[in-house]
């Protein structure tokens, strides 16, 4: 069967008419199931201590420049005390894990069920650990549980996990950690875009350009996670 005729498929499925009897047990099935996720997420993560998550492409192979970068910052933002959290795949994900595995440090994978790409690594803690079946849930994890944003060059996945750690600090729905992008080649032209359309047009505020850094290196990266804690006088071991 053909990609296209599968699409076509799931899509008679998801439009087909339902009666009342399918939709409240279909609902109510997913409802327990996003509750399970829920209180998995928080039982595991709740121990784990201060943590740097760290996004970018499960493309990425090893040796390649990206990939070597992720594993560097890893291994550097642990050393200072932090643990990192990661998507726990493949690309840039498994560079983070292994980098903070080496360094001695708390590596903590959080999957997601995907028909590709997606497996785990295996430099994840084994007891930190979890596996998704929804992507909402699995951010509401990132986003509560991480103290820090690193993001390296990746594609959809990793523009939804930047953007939903700027927009829940923009509008004071999370506690303003420093989010950090790596490479100025790579994410240069769409920090020009928010400034020209964005900021210029009136979208956002001057202000809102503060929310993340720009920088091209590992010690850059972690230097700006260092120095916010710094600033408010507080360790990685709170």
């Amino acid at each position: 069967m053909t990609d296209e005729i599968k699409q076509e498929e799931r899509i008679r499925e998801a439009i087909k008419e339902k009666n009342w009897n399918e939709i409240k047990t279909n609902d109510s099935w997913a409802v327990f199931k996003i509750m399970s996720e829920l209180v998995d997420g928080f039982e595991t993560l709740s121990r784990i201590g201060p943590c740097v998550s760290i996004f970018g492409s499960a493309r990425c192979k090893p040796n390649t420049e990206h990939y070597k970068l992720a594993e560097e910052i890893a291994y550097l933002v642990t050393k200072k005390g932090f643990g990192v959290i990661t998507g726990g795949g493949p690309g840039v994900m498994e560079a983070a894990n292994k980098g903070a595995h080496f360094a001695g440090g708390k590596s903590v994978g959080l999957n997601i069920d995907l028909p590709f790409e997606q497996k785990p690594n295996p430099f994840i803690d084994t007891d930190k650990f979890i596996d998704f079946n929804y992507f909402f849930v699995r951010k509401v994890m990132f986003m509560k549980y991480s103290q820090g944003y690193i993001i390296i060059p990746g594609g959809f996945g990793t523009l939804d996990e930047l953007f939903e750690a700027i927009t829940l600090i923009q509008t004071h729905k999370l506690v303003s950690f420093p989010i950090v992008l790596v490479s100025k080649k790579y994410w240069g032209g769409l920090i020009e875009w928010i400034k020209e359309r964005m900021l210029e047009e009136g979208k956002i505020s001057p202000d809102d350009m503060n929310i993340f850094s720009l920088v091209d290196t590992a010690e850059e990266a972690v230097q700006v996670i260092e120095d916010f804690y710094n600033k408010y006088a507080l360790k990685p071991n709170f």
